[in-house]
């Protein structure tokens, strides 16, 4: 039993779950200086800020993410090897147009998104709530980002969906 009050074996798979989540990030904190430095287009400028923005904001959630496994009393991965293998997060080409950069970038929240769904999975078991508050700020903060990026890529004559009142 530790300090945190609860049963440090049954932490380990939220630890693992994290872990996967901390290699994800890396590899998605990559894709975004990639494409940091790789833009061109008309979109340049706006983009060239954008992806700014959301690799800062992956590197502090990269430091939370492994302070809360050290707070659970284990080692964060820190190793780009292991991140490579762990990650569902693939690195990219820096050979692609704006509008494909938005949307690896979206696929890469998907993952992100997938991974976080895990992580809260794991910490419900053990009613790990500052687990579960993290995570799910992060999540409420991607899908937000998610649909900004998404919005960037649709033609001014898409349409979203009617509201049922």
């Amino acid at each position: 039993m530790s300090y945190l009050n609860m049963n440090d074996e049954k932490l380990l798979p939220t630890v693992v779950e994290l872990n996967t989540l901390l290699a994800d990030y890396h590899i998605y904190y990559q894709n975004l200086r990639n494409f940091h430095w790789n833009i061109l287009g008309e979109n340049f400028f706006e983009l060239h800020e954008k992806f700014e923005e959301l690799y800062t904001d992956a590197r502090l959630k990269i430091d939370e993410i492994a302070e809360r496994i050290l707070t659970l009393r284990y080692h964060p991965m820190s190793n780009l090897k292991d991140y490579l293998k762990v990650s569902a997060i693939k690195e990219v080409s820096s050979n692609k147009t704006d509008i494909e950069m938005v949307k690896i970038i979206l696929d890469n929240h998907a993952i992100l998104l997938e991974q976080m769904a895990k992580v809260i999975n794991k910490a419900e078991k053990i009613n790990d709530e500052g687990t579960i508050d993290l995570i799910g700020a992060y999540i409420r903060e991607l899908e937000k980002t998610s649909w900004m990026l998404d919005a960037f890529t649709k033609d001014s004559s898409s349409q979203l969906k009617e509201s049922i009142v």
